[in-house]
């Protein structure tokens, strides 16, 4: 008690605040703590993000392996449509590999409301009849790392006056321009535009191994700005095929047409830095998961992830033309692929060419080492 109170009357003496010289230094050294912190916090949500994207290209893995147990094959990557506006078949807006698959990722009362008679795209009735499907955003079909669709769809559906869904997976047709199967070179890949008298591919026609195929890829949806081209999220139309190359010739194959191809990848470049000369362009990569088309659900490997050149189509309009919907994504430094066999792999930015081409066909006979990816 004699101690305390000799204190407590000690005289003149004050309590002692911070100075400004030591508040400033206390938020420097928090601000540098934030600083050394915030980096490895964002790795860790990617690499969390990145995860749960490795998890959905599994479960449509899976979902494929069931699918062909059950139908002894693939799923098309597209068909002939009877649309209802004009009372006749068209050749592209059918039911997607995504669709087909409903009912094997947990989706079964959505599976059960497809229509999958009609067309989905440039069907304004078929559309609205599939308006259930195609308005319906599903998680499994996207990479949590990728910005989520907040632009309304394109024109011939019913999207048009509603949010896009959005898709970051799509159906790879190979390391070809060309995806329609009943061409005299018919696309490398797994999965194709198959009209009358072609048939989906089975387990035993991917002779290059399952291990070594891939049949689903990742690509990043932008912006939805029709006005605005973005790589590599978006596509433009060329008008021309690759120099020397004919539709549905050999060289619309890699690595047949490699050198020409490479050409044209330069053209396409050209024409996006001079829009004077562009086409138009695409609506954004990745609109749906439900329409049956390239650039919506179809794409290939033409080019490692996330390449310095725009997509390109061989013509001056329409999705259902050959050319160039490569592989992308948000995650640094590559992207997610789901092989044939149901694994996911990482393929890095600086894959090579030759090693690309290899993994998008699925019967050319390459040979390929544990370390080549």
């Amino acid at each position: 008690m004699r101690i305390r109170a000799s204190v407590e009357e000690r005289p003149g003496r004050r309590r002692r605040g911070f100075t400004l010289i030591e508040l400033l230094v206390v938020i420097a050294i928090i601000g540098v703590l934030i600083a050394l912190l915030l980096p490895a916090v964002q790795a860790a949500r990617e690499a969390a993000r990145r995860a749960q994207c490795v998890n959905n290209l599994k479960q449509i893995g899976l979902a494929l392996h069931n699918y062909e147990s059950a139908n002894g094959s693939f799923p098309p990557g597209a068909l002939q449509t009877w649309n209802p506006d004009t009372s006749k078949l068209i050749g592209n807006g059918s039911s997607s590999v995504h669709m087909r698959m409903l009912h094997f990722v947990e989706q079964q009362a959505l599976y059960n409301a497809a229509n999958f008679s009609v067309s989905c795209f440039n069907s304004e009735l078929g559309s609205f009849i599939n308006s259930t499907v195609l308005l319906t955003r599903l998680s499994v079909f996207l990479c949590p790392s990728d910005i989520v669709p907040s632009w309304k769809g394109s024109a011939n559906t019913v999207l048009k006056n509603n949010v896009a869904p959005g898709n970051n997976y799509f159906a790879s047709f190979g390391s070809s321009l060309e995806y329609n199967a009943s061409v005299a070179t018919p696309p490398n890949g797994v999965f194709a535009f198959t009209p009358a008298g072609t048939r989906p591919v089975t387990l035993s026609s991917i002779t290059d191994g399952t291990s070594n195929t891939i049949a689903f890829g990742e690509w990043r949806t932008g912006s939805g700005n029709i006005n605005l081209v973005t790589i590599p999220t978006d596509a433009v139309f060329v008008g021309s095929y690759p120099p020397g190359v004919t539709p549905g010739s050999p060289g619309t194959s890699m690595p047949t047409g490699g050198a020409p191809f490479l050409q044209w990848l330069s053209q396409c470049a050209a024409i996006v830095a001079n829009p004077a000369n562009r086409k138009g362009k695409t609506p954004t990569l990745g609109e749906s998961w439900a329409i049956g088309l390239n650039g919506y659900t179809l794409g290939n490997v033409l080019l490692g992830p996330n390449p310095k050149y725009p997509n390109c189509i061989t013509s001056q309009s329409g999705f259902e033309n050959p050319g160039m919907w490569t592989l992308s994504s948000r995650h640094p430094g590559g992207a997610n692929v789901a092989m044939c066999d149901g694994s996911v792999r990482f393929l890095k930015d600086s894959i090579s060419l030759s090693v690309v081409w290899a993994l998008g066909s699925r019967a050319q006979g390459e040979v390929l080492s544990a370390d080549s990816y």
